[in-house]
């Protein structure tokens, strides 16, 4: 940071913050001094390629190619995935992986192939190894999903770590999606992105690339069929996307490409094929099941502003109790914790802590409480003192605790690399929860400093354990925020396993969401902010992490009532749903946008809360299946180019088709429509797919539609579990499943699967179980009856 970017800092934080802006400057050289003696210095380097195939060994699964000046190891396992690593990389250890790695397949076997090469024949995919080092992944007919050009690597005369680039081609059809989910749009343009994670230093909105959630995972689909690609490296690094080009029927087609250029570390990843739902079904059996939520937590969260106290807290809980708007977790920001002390609430906003979280439990709301990983220099102090009794705090290259700034100014660091480290950080939970707090959300957590820029916190230089092994922070930056969640999220179940602890992550990395879910900081509050909310969360739900959501509201909205209610209908029908105070005061509760607001905002409300027996399904099948709860419009036709290009709406579930509005002034818009029956759910008009088709969109609400023959599970009118059946098409028949929750814990619920049919002229919904059907389990709805359909 440099002198004119301090004064652009003072200026977006006030002259109050110049003080953390010096110190922000202070640490910012140290870090750079840090790193000028603690990184090896650039020499010359050696550059280095494959060369061609010396010898093999057959294995189980796979087995070793040796070339002239490297060896690839490849491995096809159990479930289906494949694994190759350069220069003897294994699968493990990996933060990526939920424990070991899978078995290897003994059906596959490395036999030679034409041309010198070799291959690797599974049942779902063939691997083609060139006799030069190009590695082929293809369908078991022959067609070629993607290809790894021979890698390239430099690596120091002196020694130390090498940089590597590997260059991949794909389909000219083939569209780009993940990377952990960038503001640009689900789909990755052409362009380079860092992967680096990183609290953007303005607003993210579109044309960004990834933020704080970020991992090198491509999910990339083409009209051969769908696959995830996952580089298992941490360090810093970029991928540059060019999308490919069709020669109209000339053969001329021109490949679509990536080039992974990583700046140290192992050259190892794993690729899925298949449909979108095995796919995502193999990656989460390799990195783990998604956290299930507590049920509160599927309900409408909001977060006061950050200086407000306890009054403040009382306010807004009952101007949503008078105005009839639910509510089911109020989250507390770095206002009601002394910065210092880290692990204790500040006495003067907060005084009775757990007399309010009891006032909201009674209520059925639930108190969340934001933690940070800076840890104020203040001896002492409990966890300060703690932490350097333990050892805890990341150092510098020479042996120094490393300083940085955080919400308490000067702060330390804790190595959640370290076992024994998280295990103490996991505890220090235990006295907010027993203040009340149901949950925790992490911020600042990738880690970087509390300023207008995001400035990074620790040095390049920095050491961590890494659980052993040892390191710098060029690998422990990307998955410092997962081994956060990971210590939060095992401090709470030690603390009470019968519940389902609720953790909040910015930052993350794959398997991320083992440990809960992600909330996408930092977006733009404009009607751009919108589409890249958006499109964090589909990306996001793409590489794994299901449960992701926007903040809603903030300064702007205060401005301008239409975009505070168009983000509020987007945000009640995706996965995490919470708004943020902003504007005077830091205030933005509906009713302060008048009377015609409020109302849209009630009805939007009581939709969510009508649907959370739908989310609650949802939340079971992504930790049973890895399903996203929000997809892509894609998501049951990949081959569907149209659907493919299509940004604006997104499917919720199997069920619903959401089509926010993303722009001002918008009464009527376009839908594309996939196969099928579709209905809009407020008028029950009937659409049959695919089709493009102009609808309604008045300000009180957005165009939703139901798929024709599902079985939704919702809240009917007197507060009980109801089935809403939309009717399927006549001669066709409709289902769904409900998994029901029986509680905070760890129950597992049986799965309630339910068929749709016309008998004559009623609909028919029966339960399957036992030898024939059984009634359901709760009333029954059927909406969709006696109106005209037709494609329009």
């Amino acid at each position: 940071m440099e002198g004119r970017d301090l004064v652009c800092s003072v200026k977006s934080v006030g002259w109050a913050g110049a003080a953390q802006g010096l110190r922000t400057v202070r640490a910012a050289w140290r870090r750079r001094r840090a790193d000028a003696t603690g990184l090896p210095p650039r020499g010359p380097v050696r550059a280095r390629v494959p060369g061609t195939v010396r010898e093999v060994e057959p294995g189980l699964g796979g087995g070793l190619v040796r070339f002239d000046r490297s060896e690839l190891r490849i491995l096809v396992a159990v479930n289906g995935a494949v694994f190759w690593g350069w220069d003897g990389a294994a699968p493990e250890p990996s933060y990526a992986l939920a424990g070991r790695c899978p078995d290897p397949d003994p059906r596959a076997v490395l036999e030679p192939d034409k041309d010198g090469g070799w291959r690797v024949v599974a049942e779902r995919v063939t691997v083609a190894v060139s006799r030069h080092g190009a590695v082929e992944v293809l369908t078991p007919g022959g067609v070629t999903l993607r290809r790894d050009l021979p890698p390239r690597w430099w690596e120091p005369v002196g020694g130390g770590a090498a940089r590597w680039r590997q260059r991949s081609e794909v389909p000219a059809d083939a569209r780009f999606f993940g990377l952990g989910g960038c503001a640009s749009g689900p789909r990755l343009r052409d362009g380079t992105y860092r992967l680096w994670s990183t609290a953007p230093g303005r607003a993210a909105g579109p044309g960004d690339g990834p933020a704080s959630v970020t991992m090198p995972v491509q999910v990339v689909v083409a009209d051969a069929g769908t696959h995830l690609v996952f580089h298992d490296n941490s360090w810093d690094g970029t991928v540059t996307l060019r999308e490919g080009a069709e020669g109209a029927g000339s053969g001329h087609d021109r490949v679509g490409t990536s080039e992974l250029r990583m700046e140290g570390g192992p050259l190892r990843c794993w690729v899925m094929v298949g449909t979108p739902a095995r796919v995502l079904l193999v990656w989460a059996s390799l990195t783990g099941a998604p956290s299930l939520p507590p049920a509160w937590a599927l309900g409408h969260h909001h977060v006061p502003g950050a200086a407000d106290g306890e009054e403040e807290v009382r306010r807004i809980v009952a101007g949503h109790r008078e105005h009839g708007l639910p509510l089911d977790a109020v989250h507390l920001g770095v206002g009601h914790v002394d910065a210092r002390r880290v692990s204790t609430a500040g006495q003067e906003r907060f005084p009775g802590l757990p007399v309010l979280a009891d006032e909201l439990r009674r209520e059925g709301i639930r108190l969340v409480s934001v933690v940070g990983p800076a840890v104020g220099v203040a001896p002492g102090t409990t966890v300060y003192d703690g932490g350097v009794e333990r050892d805890a705090f990341v150092r510098d290259a020479s042996g120094r605790v490393v300083e940085g700034t955080g919400w308490a100014g000067e702060a330390v660091f804790p190595d959640f690399t370290h076992a024994r480290v998280r295990a103490w950080w996991g505890g220090l939970y235990t006295e907010r929860s027993a203040q009340g707090f149901a949950g925790f959300w992490h911020g600042m957590d990738e880690p970087t400093s509390f300023t207008a820029f995001g400035e990074p916190t620790l040095p390049r230089s920095a050491r961590h354990v890494l659980d052993g092994r040892g390191g710098d922070h060029r690998e422990a930056h990307n998955v410092y925020g997962l081994c956060m969640a990971r210590a939060a999220y095992e401090g709470l179940r030690e603390r009470a396993p019968r519940e389902r602890p609720f953790v909040l992550s910015r930052s993350g990395w794959a398997g991320v969401q083992r440990y809960g879910g992600a909330w996408s900081g930092g977006v733009v509050a404009g009607w751009s902010g919108l589409r890249a909310s958006l499109s964090l969360v589909l990306g996001a739900g793409l590489c794994g992490v299901p449960c992701a959501g926007p903040d809603i509201g903030g300064s702007e909205a205060q401005t301008s009532p239409e975009l505070y209610l168009r983000g509020l209908q987007l945000g009640a029908y995706l996965p995490f749903f919470r708004t943020r105070a902003g504007g005077r005061a830091g205030r933005g509760e509906p009713w302060e946008f008048g009377a015609d607001v409020l109302e849209h905002a009630r009805g939007t409300l009581v939709e969510r809360r009508r649907l959370l027996p739908y989310f609650t399904t949802l939340a079971h099948l992504a930790r049973r299946t890895g399903v996203p709860y929000a997809r892509p419009l894609w998501w049951s036709a990949p081959e569907d180019r149209a659907l493919r290009d299509c940004e604006d709406a997104f499917l919720l579930g199997d069920c619903l088709l959401v089509a926010p509005v993303l722009a001002p002034g918008t009464e009527r818009r376009t839908v594309r429509l996939p196969h099928g029956r579709w209905y809009d759910t407020a008028t029950e008009r009937a659409y049959d797919g695919p089709a493009r088709v102009r609808v309604d969109a008045p300000v009180g609400r957005i165009p939703v539609f139901a798929r024709g023959g599902a079985v939704l599970p919702v809240l009917g009118e007197d507060g009980g579990p109801e089935l809403e059946v939309w009717a399927p098409a006549r001669g066709r028949t409709g289902g769904g499943l409900v998994v029901p929750d029986v509680g905070e814990g760890w129950e597992e619920p049986e799965t309630e699967r339910y068929t749709v049919r016309w008998s004559g002229p009623r609909i028919v919904v029966e339960r399957e179980g036992g030898n024939g059907g059984a009634e359901p389990s709760c009333p029954v709805r059927v909406r969709g009856l006696g109106r005209g359909g037709g494609q329009v």
